[in-house]
């Protein structure tokens, strides 16, 4: 159930509405906006059915939630989600673009990278200190020599880092190092993982599974929400289906859905969705041209000696090149392309 609170309610009002809420057996979570504060009982709302709620004092409205997503859902914040990392925020004018290589590499590849991307108007840089291979034999990552390497490049770039968590066990490692957690397609169900991450104070970029529907996905949203982090980021990165002459299909359906259904930021990742780094700058005009409000996009300064998916990744020039190539297209949605910081001579 979302109770919608009149401005004018008294931060009194508030808390006695949580408490009866609590006191009925559910969990109250308040979200106050520029103005209007909503509460959000979750849980069995079967048990709340015969409280007169727009009785109370400082009530405006009651509505009742048939979706199971209660704090993902839209209703929960009508009016979106914004998120603040460090200097830029995610969910407002700016179209927020994350560039890296899939994986940390033991030599320069990764800060020269982040200064490039950072001249072209990139955020976050990504890069997987832990990587979820298919086969056991390929590279899984360098652990903390390589959140330590994504650290060092944040340090003299300035840009945020974003990096996948794979274990319960390895949460309170990344936290010391990254700006934002990342759960990839593989771990978009682990739930032990989700309710992990979301007992910490740090964004979440969730990953759709390839086989997950928008309802599980903002299902999982829910998971890490649930235990009090409301900053969830959703990424569609592609589904499995029947085509095979891309790596997955991009599912941009998904992302009109979802921003339909929830007030969470939503980005697409072009490279995974594609495999192949010739379709990126399509896909990626495609996705802010359909609304969502940011990218993940591979980048390497010479992807074919890339340690790990160099066939979907970008070289310096061409992310250059989409960058530019994105300033129109987000115009025209109402939009902003951040400018680019040359690096320091």
């Amino acid at each position: 159930m979302i109770i919608v609170m009149k401005p004018e309610a008294t931060g009194e009002e508030i808390e006695h509405l949580a408490d009866v809420i609590r006191e009925a057996g559910l969990q109250a979570h308040i979200s106050r906006g520029e103005e209007r504060t909503v509460i959000g009982a979750i849980g069995d709302e079967q048990k709340l059915q015969q409280i007169p709620f727009t009785s109370f004092a400082g009530v405006d409205s009651a509505m009742p939630i048939v979706k199971p997503y209660k704090l993902a859902g839209r209703s929960f914040r009508p009016e979106g989600t914004r998120i603040k990392i460090r200097d830029f925020v995610i969910g407002g004018d700016d179209i927020i673009v994350a560039g890296g290589p899939c994986s940390v590499e033991k030599n320069d590849s990764l800060f020269e990278t982040a200064r490039a991307i950072k001249a072209s108007g990139a955020k976050l840089l990504r890069g997987g200190a832990f990587k979820p291979r298919t086969s056991p034999y390929d590279f899984a990552g360098l652990g903390e020599e390589g959140l330590q390497m994504l650290a060092d490049a944040r340090e003299e770039t300035g840009l945020a880092i974003v990096t996948e968590v794979m274990d319960t066990r390895d949460v309170e490692l990344v936290n010391r190092y990254a700006d934002a957690f990342q759960i990839g397609t593989r771990n978009a169900q682990n739930f032990n993982l989700l309710r992990e991450v979301g007992k910490y104070d740090k964004p979440v970029f969730l990953k759709r599974g390839m086989s997950m529907t928008v309802k599980e996905w903002l299902m999982s949203a829910e998971y890490v929400m649930s235990q009090g982090n409301k900053d969830v980021i959703l990424v569609e990165r592609g589904i499995r289906t029947f085509e095979t002459s891309t790596r997955n299909t991009l599912d941009l359906c998904a992302v009109c859905v979802a921003m339909q259904e929830t007030h969470l930021p939503v980005f697409v990742d072009p490279s995974h969705a594609a495999g192949d780094f010739r379709f990126v700058q399509q896909l990626s005009l495609a996705a802010i041209a359909g609304g969502a409000q940011g990218l993940m996009i591979e980048v390497h300064p010479v992807p074919q000696k890339a340690w790990s998916d160099g066939a979907q990744t970008l070289k310096f020039t061409k992310f250059d090149r989409l960058m530019d190539a994105l300033r129109p297209v987000a115009e025209a949605v109402g939009k902003h392309v951040p400018s680019g910081v040359p690096a320091a001579v």
